[in-house]
C-alpha cells in the first residue's frame, strides 16, 4: 500500500473520531448547562411564610456549540475540535398564592419606569417647539 493510500484510507475512520468526539462534547455541554439553567439558579426555591407562597418566575435560555476539523494536504494533516456555551438567567416576577388566590406579579425594571417617561416628555418638548417654528416660518412668508 502506497503513502497516499494510507492516508485515504485512514481518513475516513479520523473523520468518524472527530465527529464522536464532537458528539459527546456538544452532549456534555447540554447535559451541563440544562443542570444550571433553572428557575432556582435565578431566585431559589419558592417560599412559604405566614400562609403566602412566593413562587419565582424567570427566563433561563442557554446554548451551545461545537465542531470538528480534519485538515490533510501534501505538506500539512491535522485535526482539532472545540465547543463552548453559556446560560442566561433574568427574573421576570413571581407568583404570590395566598388564601387559595394566585397573583402574578412582574419585577420592573426601574429604568424602564424612568427612561420611558423622560424620553415622552423630551420628544414632545421638541416636536412641540419645531412644530411652532414651521407655523412661524409659514406665516412670515409673503
Amino acid at each position: 500500500m502506497t503513502a497516499a493510500q494510507e492516508t485515504s484510507a485512514s481518513t475516513p475512520s479520523t473523520e468518524l473520531g472527530a465527529v464522536q468526539a464532537s458528539t459527546t462534547l456538544l452532549e456534555r455541554l447540554a447535559e451541563k448547562l440544562g443542570g444550571k439553567a433553572t428557575v432556582s439558579a435565578v431566585y431559589g426555591e419558592p417560599i412559604t411564610r405566614d400562609g403566602v407562597t412566593v413562587v419565582p418566575v424567570a427566563r433561563v435560555s442557554f446554548g451551545f456549540g461545537g465542531g470538528a476539523g480534519h485538515e490533510s494536504g501534501t505538506t500539512r494533516s491535522g485535526e482539532g475540535g472545540g465547543g463552548g456555551g453559556g446560560v442566561d438567567a433574568r427574573p421576570l416576577g413571581y407568583i404570590e398564592i395566598k388564601d387559595g388566590t394566585a397573583v402574578y406579579k412582574p419585577i420592573r425594571d426601574p429604568w424602564v419606569d424612568i427612561a420611558l417617561p423622560l424620553a415622552g416628555m423630551l420628544v414632545g418638548i421638541v416636536g412641540s417647539k419645531s412644530v411652532r417654528a414651521l407655523v412661524r416660518k409659514r406665516n412670515r412668508r409673503p
